[in-house]
């Protein structure tokens, strides 16, 4: 099932503490940012998003990062339809927070190799002095020791607003929402199989009515001289009428001189119009 078949689409934020997933969601909703640190038990934002065609009704769901409230982080990972995973560049014990995060994902959701996620490493700007974790690990960890999911690793800076977008638009194109290259590929693809439809049937009709190309005449006529040769046939003596129930392989040989004989009286019948007296057809 596709996350546009949803009628709401519910984003968890998942994480350990005093990492920054508070400050990622408001640097994208309200491009505010604080340095103030205030623990987070559980908030929920709700917003919609027109994407061209698609309107996207969204839930942000921000978790705390502290393990006290089990109950309320397996209901978040139940009845999630994507997930941010956060750790900071600058703490290794965070990255093992996100760790058994997809571990809790996985035990507890069957299609969890379906569930779009994104994997970002926040606090990029203090990487110069203060790094503790290189993306080319957890890309390792995320592509050679994990099975095959749908997930991107990133790294960004709530403070910086650095990679914020990035992140939500990674969402859109991991869930498919939208082709590659947008709404406007959706009118693309539309326009070909339109033209494709149009182009056979144009090319069938350039047959039919094309003046260049005589045979397409000819039947029509056969058919009217059939036509004619059947009247001509039924219009004749007995002879002719007698004939007609021994089968059509005899009647094609009259046809043909009934046909000669009403030409040659058609040609008397003009001479005779254009005013020939000497000419008298009995």
């Amino acid at each position: 099932m596709k996350m546009s078949d949803f009628e709401r689409i519910r984003l968890v934020i998942l994480g350990g503490a005093g990492v920054g997933k508070s400050c990622i969601i408001k640097r994208f909703l309200f491009k505010t940012y604080s340095d103030k640190y205030r623990p987070t038990v559980e908030d929920l934002y709700n917003r919609e998003y027109d994407l061209g065609s698609v309107t996207l009704k969204v839930d942000i769901l921000d978790t705390s990062g502290e393990m006290q409230f089990p109950a309320m982080r397996r209901l978040s990972i139940a009845t999630a339809h994507a997930f941010l995973l956060v750790y900071a560049t600058t703490s290794e014990a965070s990255l093992g927070c996100i760790k058994q995060c997809f571990e809790e994902i996985r035990e507890q959701r069957a299609d969890f190799q379906d569930i779009p996620m994104v994997i970002v490493g926040n606090k990029y700007d203090l990487t110069a002095s203060h790094r503790e974790v290189r993306i080319e690990d957890v890309s390792e960890w995320v592509f050679c020791e994990l099975p095959k999911l749908k997930v991107k690793v990133l790294e960004c800076s709530a403070k910086d607003d650095y990679n914020i977008m990035e992140i939500f638009r990674t969402f859109v194109s991991l869930s498919r929402i939208l082709p590659a290259n947008g709404s406007a590929e959706a009118g693309t693809g539309l326009k070909r199989r339109s033209s494709a439809y149009v182009s056979a049937s144009s090319k069938a009709k350039s047959r039919i009515g094309s003046p260049s190309i005589g045979g397409c005449e000819k039947p029509k006529e056969a058919s009217f001289l059939a036509a004619s040769t059947s009247e001509g046939t039924s219009s004749g003596g007995g002879s002719s009428s007698g004939a007609g129930s021994t089968g059509d392989a005899k009647s094609k040989p009259r046809s043909r001189s009934l046909i000669r004989r009403s030409s040659r009286k058609t040609k008397q019948q003009i001479q005779n119009a254009s005013g020939a007296e000497d000419c008298n057809i009995q």
